[in-house]
């Protein structure tokens, strides 16, 4: 069964523009989330899914660069463009991920696809129906049979924009299972969607990366416990619901 990890991204943005090429350390906040995805072992490829907007060649052209697939689809139906995407690389499951998590841990998205391998009753195993981990580690992980339901069923825009709630919207349709961390740590925010997000993101990368490229969550969490104060960076940012 082929795994495909697709990655949403687009240019556009309405509270950080441009956001998923912010650069760090002069490399692209998307090129470290390839660069990290690469190491997850349960899954077959990466594949990026943006839009068909001009707007949209830098990432191409880093997408090519790089050497990873990239599909074109519909920019606002994001449900389209993930079921594009997923038939045309063969994805019998599909991972989803969104280019505002360049910390995103792999171990996490291996742990996810395999609590999808080890039940196999399951349409759909994430980590956020019930949230312990840092907003930034989000990934979800699906059957082709659950994305092309929702493709073809879901009607709002919500629903299309976001492309999963039609899923676990529907417990009684779609079997569902998520994993946990031992401890609470939901209340840590490492995505990116403004300029306070990349403020302690672009500080979490500078301190990890040159000596620890392949860090980890708990690495992340040790940091944190250095800096104690750096979570109040971004602490008053609230997160855009998927209504």
């Amino acid at each position: 069964m082929k795994t495909v990890i697709i990655v949403q991204a687009r240019m556009a943005s309405t509270r950080l523009p441009g956001k998923v090429l912010m650069q760090v350390l002069g490399k692209p906040l998307l090129e470290y989330q390839m660069e990290r995805l690469a190491k997850v072992g349960k899954a077959d490829m990466v594949v990026i899914a943006t839009t068909t907007n001009q707007a949209d060649g830098p990432i191409m052209a880093l997408s090519s660069r790089l050497g990873i697939p990239a599909i074109r689809g519909s920019e606002n139906d994001v449900l389209e463009r993930y079921r594009r995407a997923a038939a045309e690389t063969g994805a019998a499951r599909i991972v989803r991920v969104t280019s505002d998590c360049p910390l995103i841990d792999p171990s996490i998205v291996d742990d996810v696809i395999g609590h999808l391998d080890s039940h196999p009753e399951l349409d759909y195993v994430s980590n956020v129906l019930e949230r312990s981990f840092p907003r930034g580690l989000d990934c979800e992980a699906f059957t082709f049979e659950a994305l092309d339901a929702a493709f073809q069923e879901a009607k709002s825009a919500s629903e299309r924009e976001h492309v999963t709630p039609f899923i676990y919207r529907n417990p009684a349709r779609f079997k569902l299972g998520g994993i946990r961390h031992p401890h609470d740590h939901s209340r840590h925010r490492w995505t990116v969607d403004t300029r306070e997000d990349f403020a302690l993101v672009r500080m979490m990368l500078e301190a990890l990366y040159p000596s620890n490229p392949g860090f980890l969550l708990r690495d992340c969490l040790e940091l944190i416990d250095r800096h104690p104060d750096w979570p109040q960076i971004n602490a008053g940012i609230e997160q855009k619901p998927a209504t």
